[in-house]
């Protein structure tokens, strides 16, 4: 019996493992079923897309003028210094930078980084670059514009001495750097070079003729082991003119294209393709000299803000195609929390803070007794008359505001003397239209001088902080004031932002995130279906 019971344990045990040993086999095969159907799906994506510039005039980052150069540009040359989507500074070519003193910085290299033809990147390309933007026509000359004062310390290692303080320098250093070694001592602006320059980023120049340029993935990219590349291949066409450029979208001949023209739609039409909207950095304010007779009154102020239906002038000026604002850096900071503190549009609201500061309607207008004379409220509004935007606004502005009794003065001024008036701020309203700075710094809203005259001992402390800390706590709880200073103390009205559109293909996956520093983050997951 006890033999019996052993043979029907190993007879058990074989069928075990026989069982095992099939389940293992077909597992093994339907393992290597799923990662061939993986292997598959990889083949079957297309691993190379197609952009396209209009108006070409030169690859070479520093010397062109065009924008759409300058949003490929990114994927070929790199920073010192880079802005995520949120546009937050983070290292590139540079792993840290340190502020010793108010106008000197030191700049430590990475290490290690090759350009895409194999040879060394060091501090001397740095400051080969710097100097050709000094002595260059060229759109990141103003980064510069301060730099006294290079010095190669090390390989890895920059210092660089600035002629006076700039708040937030390090946001500056967003320009591409150029190979030293690659132009050696050739004219940098007309050498043959400038058809097929290098650089460290994750894509390098293969091919170029007077139509095309052809990007494949740049091997010697410092990142490449830790970030893969999806697309093998980008295309780059290049097209006489934006309407030219715009049919090769319209036909699926160019994958993505970027635009300012909000009637983009005329030309193309609107199926086949999907739109990201960017805010731009064109930001329209009203200026309220907080020292004139009547707007050193904070109630007048109020009732400013809250009498202005923004988003009446984004339709009736801009056709819907700006964004209303409510603050300088509302385009996507990560400074920005958006606090809501500002004024709302609400007429009656408007009226009464007019009748809390002791105003009060009669005649037609908002009275009220100041040193035994009667007072009655009306503002001067001065506006650039060559600017037909401005001129609606002002229009805008001045019919909302009369709606609740404030009696507007439009002063239609030339160029000069719009400066002129400016300079002095003998105004009681100026309406201005700005390209914000690459950076936060709100010098101009808050710094000495300011267009609203305003000053607290509390503004120029936190001015000082921000500029001399790295801090992300401390700048983010520091810009926070700031907001609710300019939305409660109303020494400004923020009306409207520009914006621009970001326009792919259906066929284009991945996460297509731009802003208007960039349009390809997150490009190593895109591919085509």
């Amino acid at each position: 019996m006890r033999s019996s019971w052993f043979k029907y344990v190993f007879i058990l045990f074989v069928i075990g493992i026989i069982i095992f040993a099939y389940v293992k086999i077909k597992g093994d095969e339907e393992i290597k079923k799923q990662e061939a159907l993986q292997q598959e799906k990889e083949e079957e994506k297309i691993k190379e897309i197609t952009l396209g510039i209009a108006e070409f005039d030169t690859i070479n980052p520093i010397l062109s003028n065009n924008q759409n150069v300058q949003n490929v540009s990114r994927l070929i040359f790199e920073p010192l210094v880079n802005l995520n989507n949120n546009y937050k500074p983070e290292p590139v070519l540079a792993t840290e930078w340190a502020k010793q003193d108010g106008k000197t910085y030191i700049i430590k290299l990475r290490e290690n980084v090759k350009w895409s033809d194999g040879t060394d990147f060091n501090s001397d390309d740095v400051r080969y670059t710097i100097d050709r933007l000094k002595d260059s026509p060229s759109i990141y000359s103003s980064n510069v514009q301060y730099v006294e004062r290079v010095e190669t310390v090390d390989d890895y290692t920059v210092k660089i001495q600035l002629s006076q303080e700039v708040p937030f320098f390090e946001y500056y250093l967003t320009f591409p750097i150029m190979s030293k070694g690659y132009y050696g001592e050739d004219d940098f602006a007309n050498t043959d070079k400038n058809a097929k320059p290098i650089g460290t980023g994750k894509y390098k120049i293969s091919e170029a003729d007077g139509s095309y340029i052809t990007l494949e993935k740049n091997e010697n990219w410092w990142n490449a082991k830790k970030i893969g590349l999806t697309l093998l291949k980008i295309n780059i066409n290049l097209y006489s003119s934006v309407g030219e450029l715009y049919n090769s979208f319209k036909t699926g001949s160019t994958d993505l294209i970027a635009t300012n023209n909000n009637n983009f739609s005329d030309y193309i039409g609107t199926i086949g393709y999907n739109i990201k909207e960017v805010r731009g950095r064109e930001h329209s304010f009203l200026a309220l000299n907080t020292t004139s007779q009547f707007l050193s009154d904070i109630q007048i102020r109020k009732s400013i803000a809250a009498a202005i239906d923004k988003s009446s002038i984004t339709a009736g000026v801009y056709g819907s195609k700006y964004y209303t604002a409510s603050f300088p850096l509302e385009y996507g900071s990560y400074l920005y929390k958006g606090s809501h503190l500002c004024e709302e549009f609400n007429v009656e609201q408007a009226k009464q803070y007019l009748i809390d500061g002791g105003w009060s309607y009669n005649y037609g207008h908002w009275q009220k007794i100041i040193n035994y004379k009667t007072q009655k409220i009306t503002l001067s509004l001065v506006v650039k008359a060559s600017n037909q935007a401005q001129m609606q606004t002002a229009e805008n502005i001045k019919s909302q505001l009369e709606t609740i009794g404030i009696k507007i003065n439009i002063i239609q001024a030339s160029d000069d003397v719009y400066q002129n008036y400016k300079q002095n701020k003998n105004y009681d309203m100026i309406l201005c239209s700005t390209q914000l700075s690459i950076s936060p710094d709100l010098t101009t809203f808050f710094g000495e001088n300011n267009l609203a005259n305003y000053h607290n001992d509390e503004i120029n402390q936190i001015m000082n902080e921000v500029k001399n800390t790295n801090d992300e706590n401390v700048l983010k709880e520091k810009y926070e004031k700031l907001e609710e200073i300019y939305n409660t103390q109303i020494p400004y009205v923020s009306l409207v932002n520009s914006k621009y559109n970001v326009l792919y293909n259906s066929n284009l996956v991945g996460d297509v995130s731009p802003n208007w520093y960039s349009l390809f983050y997150n490009i190593e997951g895109w591919y085509k279906n």
